[in-house]
């Protein structure tokens, strides 16, 4: 007779791969740590500001739109502008980012579509990383400008 704790961790594995592979195959926006394509919605109209996003820690952003990659990443927002923070970090979407600068994001069930630049004002860097360390508790882990990935987010 198989012990009671294997048949338990046999049935968190096989929904744990459940999961990961209806997420995986819906062709669609990001799926907790994995990257989805194309996300779904049709744009909306730009906000006024960003204020709202000071209450929604995780958004998706899609980016290169030939062929579209989407992630679930963190926030920022700083007066009128948006930020993505990759740190020293060159991930997929940020290679992306530098082939094409635009992007898609969803927040709740929004579509905006923006274009994306590369922050090299070391003040501006700064008053990001103030409201980064107000939204999520710490600062960032790399605040050379030089060297640390961080885009604002605009109009296209």
């Amino acid at each position: 007779m198989m012990n009671e704790s294997v048949i338990r961790t046999s049935a968190i594995r096989s929904l744990a791969l459940f999961v990961l592979l209806i997420g995986s195959s819906s062709g669609c926006g990001p799926f907790f740590l994995i990257p989805g394509g194309q996300l779904s919605g049709s744009p909306s109209k730009l906000p006024s500001n960003w204020e709202f996003t000071k209450e929604i820690n995780t958004i998706q952003l899609e980016s290169r739109p030939s062929e579209p990659y989407s992630v679930n990443i963190w926030v920022t927002s700083v007066g009128d502008s948006l930020y993505l923070h990759a740190g020293a970090n060159r991930s997929n979407w940020i290679e992306n980012i530098e082939a094409d600068p635009r992007v898609r994001i969803q927040i709740l069930d929004q579509v905006y579509e923006l274009v994306a630049t590369r922050v090299d004002d070391a003040d501006e860097f700064s008053r990001f990383a103030d409201a980064y360390e107000e939204k999520y508790g710490s600062r960032p882990r790399n605040e050379n400008v030089d060297e640390a990935y961080l885009m604002r987010l605009g109009p296209r």
